[in-house]
């Protein structure tokens, strides 16, 4: 293809779309309303659309891999939003170091699974 990408945006779900609004504004992003049950979710350039649907085998078999450039300090930050105090049903897993780079994990409230993560000297596998 010759035609430039500009960026990705994928549609999730959520079980509660009042909550899952409230928890992505906690995590630092800012929201779009575009429909009643639409919005528009972006924080320094990565953007993703969430509707107020729940599919719950599509829901527990997503996994959406955002790259930060620095996971230690991404986790540092994630820790003092206090989270796991204000929503049931996430989950937070510590960085681990792999032989790629170094990644944490973050089960949104619906079952979503983000990963945060760095690549070792640029190699994106």
């Amino acid at each position: 293809m010759t035609s430039q990408l500009k960026s990705i945006r994928p549609f999730i779900g959520a079980k509660d779309f009042e909550v899952s609004r409230n928890f992505y504004r906690d995590l630092g992003f800012e929201e779009v309303v575009l429909e009643p049950k639409l919005s528009l979710f972006s924080l320094q350039g990565t953007c993703f659309y969430l509707q107020d649907y729940y599919a719950k085998e599509w829901i527990e078999n997503t996994m959406i891999f955002v790259e930060v450039a620095n996971t230690d300090e991404f986790w540092k930050e994630l820790l003092t939003l206090n989270l796991m105090e204000k929503y049931e049903n996430i989950q937070l897993t510590p960085v681990r170091t792999m032989e790629w780079g170094k990644e944490c994990f973050v089960h949104d409230p619906s079952g979503i699974l983000w990963h945060f993560g760095e690549f070792i000297n640029d190699t994106k596998k």
